[in-house]
């Protein structure tokens, strides 16, 4: 520990998020949500033995195909982005068959990127990573179960659940994508005006992209900007406004 003369008051260290602006958080997450910790393999064992006996076993799949596929989604992503650099999540430390595929498959991808940076990092250091250095981050690509936890911790770090969008791509476009806010449809406060709409209109921006039609993705954001800019806010971010005030601020911003 340091030493300070007697009587002198240590400097205090601003809190790594009271330095971040918005050039510091700015990040997407790519999560693989089709098989990995979430595929569902498994079971429940010995239940007939009584109380204390009873055993399950809970399975995580990862396939080459699943794995490249959104490590290559990725990349493109970040090829788009001002920033190009992809950070793989991994666990391979402590799961030596699925993770390190994992990683065996994103170093592979990663070779064919050379114009992308590159950097794989254990999910727990991530976590911190997110909190003390987010500026380092651009796409983060990661597992079903590592980036389930990790989009959530980077909507709080924005200010809330209710600002965050997601899209549930299929990258072959053999089937539709699905678009919504990352809290879902958050039926706990169903009907009391309180939730935060941006999440959805930031969730149609990324459908507009997807679809091809830029400048109205633009428009989208540019409207989500503007309302909030004026304090036009939900109670999650600080405001008093209803959801039905923000939606109205952010239509007649359009």
């Amino acid at each position: 520990m340091g030493q300070h003369p007697a009587g002198a008051v240590p400097p205090r260290r601003a809190e790594p998020l009271r330095r971040a602006d918005t050039a510091d958080l700015d990040w997407v997450v790519g999560r693989e949500n089709s098989e990995g910790e979430y595929a569902g393999l498994g079971g429940r064992n010995l239940g007939a033995r009584g109380v204390g006996h009873e055993v399950t076993v809970q399975s995580a799949l990862f396939t080459e195909t699943g794995c490249e596929r959104i490590m290559r989604f990725a990349f493109d992503l970040a090829r788009e982005r001002r920033r190009s650099k992809v950070t793989g999540v991994t666990k391979s430390n402590a799961q030596q068959y699925g993770m390190v595929l994992w990683d065996e498959v994103f170093q592979r991808v990663a070779a064919e990127y050379p114009d992308v940076e590159t950097e794989l990092v254990l999910v727990d250091a991530m976590a911190a990573r997110f909190v003390l250095r987010p500026e380092s981050l651009s796409v983060v690509v990661a597992s079903n179960l590592h980036a389930d936890i990790l989009s959530d911790l980077g909507s709080a770090l924005v200010g809330s659940l209710g600002v965050a969008a997601s899209a549930n791509i299929n990258v072959e476009r053999r089937f539709p994508s699905m678009f919504e806010p990352v809290h879902g449809s958050a039926p706990d406060i169903a009907g009391r005006g309180i939730a935060n709409p941006i999440g959805a209109f930031g969730s149609a921006a990324l459908m507009l992209d997807h679809l091809g039609l830029a400048s109205a993705a633009a428009s989208l954001r540019q409207a989500i900007t503007a309302a909030t800019a004026e304090g036009v806010l939900t109670p999650d971010v600080g405001g008093e406004a209803t959801t039905k005030e923000v939606t109205r601020a952010l239509v007649d911003h359009l």
